[in-house]
Formats: C-alpha cells, structure tokens, sequence
C-alpha cells in the first residue's frame, strides 16, 4: 500500500535528506586516490551522528541478508551497488559510487551520487554524464497524472541511446517512516504504464547505469553486486516528493542546484 504523506511529513523528509545530502557532499570531497573507503565510512557516521541523525543503512537488513556493517555504502568501478567499505584506498581513475541515509525524527533520508576519482577514464566520464542526466530527465517525468513507467521510459531510452544498459535487478522505491516503502519505481518501462503518480508519493529514483550488460553477480559478502561482464557501472539517486506543481527534489545540494533548476 502507498503512503501518501502529508505536506508537513514531506517538510521533515526534506530535513532528513538535506542531511543526508550535506554529508554525501563532503564524502565527494574527501575522496581523493590514497583515500580508503573505511575511512569515508568513518567521515559519514561521525557527521550524520554530529546532524542529531542515526544512520539508516547500519545493521541493516533484507530478504534474509546479513546486517549491513557499515553506514555508507561504497561501490568501486564494476561494483554496481552495496559495496562494503574496507580498506581499499581509491585510485586515480575509479568510478565510486556513495549511497547514503540517514534518520532523523521518524524520517529516513536517502541519496546517491557517483564520484570521479582523480582524472576520469573518457568511458568513466561518459558514463557519468549519462547516468546523472538520466536521473534528471526521470524526474522531469515524475508528474502527477504520469505514470512511473513514464519514470522508467525516460531513463531506459535516453540510456540505450547512448549505447549503455540499465540494471533490472535492483528498483527505485517509496520513502518515509521506512527506508524502502511502496511503490517499486523501476528503471526501465514504457509509457503510460504502471502506477499513476500522485500528489503526496515520495519515492527514490536511483538509476544504476552500466557500459555493458545489464546482468550482475552478487559477490561472497552476500551484498556487492557487480556487472557480470566486468565493465563499469554509475548511479545518482535523488528522494522526490510529488506536489501539485510537480516534483520537488529533497536530497538536492546547493551545489548540484545549477543542474537540476527546473525543479530545484
């Protein structure tokens, strides 16, 4: 069943996604080669617990999985998602991919972003900009009386149009009170299809874009997917709340703000 929230539950998801965006920005900061991805980890939870939030992806759980250990998740390269941060330091040249939430107040917030180490690979950096655009075309499409396979639609021909493919496996979702709440809002459709959009649905819209094949493996951790061929992959997530005037983006940084104007 979907939560439609409230204008003042929205108003507190924005808190808690703001937090969980400042945080996200300053992990983009401080990913430098040499840098390991404990020690991002580290960074997170010391400024998520500083914002008066708890982490939300710490001892986390799903489908019979092990408790998430840590409060980010970091992805290298052909990691797609829910990489575990060790002590792998970054490399000039790596794609890492941050996943964030954090709770605050009853609300969770939750955002991801894809971060070029050092001086990008040209695929990397194509790549990149693809997988960041699609997320904003995504979002010009999230209106009330669209449907999500409008949603889906958006980024799936806009990604294979430029040679790219988009994983199946794992779907956007609902947020609020839970972190992952319905609708699934999958990444991939067709127009007119679906579930009608409607005034008061908050969900994340989180494409995970690879350069080859769509297909993953999950590593031995039971939680790092990776592309099955081994290739690259990019995501950027943004929590949105549908309003009667359209979507307005809750995890939206300043400094991302220039990008994402139509709606900011």
């Amino acid at each position: 069943m979907i939560d439609l929230k409230s204008t003042r539950e929205i108003d507190a998801l924005w808190h808690s996604c703001q937090i969980a965006a400042h945080v996200l920005h300053e992990l983009s900061l401080a990913a430098k080669p040499g840098v390991t991805t404990k020690e991002l980890d580290e960074m997170a939870e010391q400024l998520i617990i500083e914002s008066g939030a708890t982490p939300s992806f710490k001892g986390y759980s799903m489908a019979g999985l092990p408790p998430f250990p840590a409060s980010i998740t970091t992805s290298i390269n052909e990691e797609i998602v829910h990489g575990i941060p060790s002590d792998r330091r970054l490399k000039a040249g790596d794609l890492l991919k941050l996943d964030i939430g954090v709770l605050k107040n009853g609300f969770h917030g939750d955002t991801a972003i894809s971060v070029l180490v050092g001086k990008p690979k040209p695929t990397a950096k194509r790549l990149f900009d693809v997988t960041k655009m699609a997320l904003k075309l995504a979002i010009e499409a999230a209106q009330p009386g669209n449907t999500l396979g409008d949603i889906g639609y958006a980024i799936q021909t806009y990604v294979e149009s430029h040679g790219f493919s988009v994983v199946r496996d794992f779907v956007g979702h609902g947020l609020g009170r839970s972190l992952h709440e319905d609708p699934q809002v999958p990444h991939y459709g067709r127009k007119g299809h679906g579930l009608p959009i409607q005034v008061g649905m908050v969900i994340c819209i989180e494409p995970m874009i690879n350069e080859g094949t769509y297909r993953l493996k999950i590593k031995k951790d039971q939680w790092t997917a990776v592309t099955a061929d081994g290739r690259l992959s990019a995501q950027f997530e943004h929590a949105i709340a549908i309003t009667p005037n359209g979507p307005r983006i809750l995890s939206l940084h300043e400094s991302d703000r220039d990008f994402f104007a139509p709606h900011a």
